[in-house]
């Protein structure tokens, strides 16, 4: 089969077209011929090695994948911990999902990691109450495009989008923000205070860090929280307990990876997301389908913020 392996770390020219066998599944475990194979930004810090958690070479990238159960026929969406770069992955049975009838590939992609990233960030992180005002930042993105969505069902008030173009900031109120600001850090503070009526805000759904993650957190009102869920920067912040106490705001850490093994944090939330989409209620914006052999394009492409929505490949073509 042909698939897109690593043998060593760095940047995206070490992504590189290559044939091995077709892997065989384990005990609880299912053999998905690939259709569609998402691409995330956590895939380009896996790249580089600098990912929360470490990998061993050689590698084939890629978390999630859409495709044909080899032994039953039936349409899956899959989590897995590598290999979905390729023709072929290995997926453990109870992180397969079947696919709804009327949804296609790239929908359920979205669904599976940013829907249920974004459902969690909403939940279970920031646990955002009646009325609370809620930023969502690379609101054009696979996350934030969904968590712009999800914001006024899951209880948020005003929703307050950020981007880095006009285009992605004018989708973001096509999809619900009540109001969409310029994303980078400078005067980033006082553009999500204003963008709230002058006032602090709640909540801050945070995936960039360094000088963003400071000026969200100084956006925050007595009580808010801002969750932080990549590091798109590369730049780690440091915390002073003593300004976390003066102001009571709190910052909250989410990686989804503590999500899989528990199946009550997966199950229902994904349901209700296919259920969301199928009442026409939640739009999944799609992004572009790379061929496979364009893995390196896609990464470089995701990684400058030249794309919009869920960025996959297409072992296919």
């Amino acid at each position: 089969m042909r698939a897109i392996q690593m043998s060593e770390y760095g940047g995206p020219e070490v992504l590189a077209l290559v044939e091995l066998p077709v892997p065989e599944p384990g005990p609880a475990e299912v053999l998905v011929r690939v259709t569609r194979a998402g691409l995330n930004f956590a895939d380009t810090h896996r790249r580089t090695n600098s990912y929360l958690a470490k990998d061993e070479l050689p590698l084939v990238p890629g978390s999630e994948v859409a495709g044909v159960r080899e032994d039953t026929g039936e349409r899956v969406v899959a989590l897995l911990g590598s290999g979905g770069y390729a023709e072929y992955a290995v997926a453990p049975g109870a992180l397969t999902f079947p696919i709804p009838d009327g949804v296609c590939d790239g929908t359920a992609l979205a669904l599976v990691l940013q829907g249920l990233t974004a459902w969690h960030l909403y939940r279970t992180s920031a646990r955002v109450a009646g009325g609370e005002s809620v930023v969502v930042h690379a609101a054009a993105g696979g996350v934030g495009s969904l968590a712009v969505q999800l914001g006024k069902p899951l209880g948020a008030g005003r929703v307050i989008a950020t981007a880095s173009t006009q285009a992605k900031r004018d989708l973001a109120l096509e999809l619900g923000a009540d109001a969409a600001v310029d994303g980078a850090a400078e005067g980033l503070t006082e553009r999500l205070v204003e963008a709230n009526l002058g006032e602090p805000v709640d909540v801050v759904f945070e995936m960039a860090g360094g000088a963003v993650f400071d000026a969200s957190l100084e956006a925050l009102a007595p009580f808010g929280r801002l969750v932080t869920y990549g590091i798109a920067s590369g730049e780690n912040n440091t915390l002073r307990s003593g300004s976390l106490m003066r102001y009571s705001r709190a910052v909250v850490g989410f990686w989804f990876a503590h999500c899989l093994g528990r199946p009550a944090m997966i199950d229902d939330a994904l349901a209700d997301l296919f259920e969301r989409v199928r009442r026409d209620e939640l739009r999944v914006v799609t992004g572009p389908a790379y061929p496979l052999d364009q893995a390196a394009q896609a990464q470089s492409d995701l990684a400058a913020r030249r794309t919009t929505g869920k960025v996959t490949l297409d072992p296919t073509a």
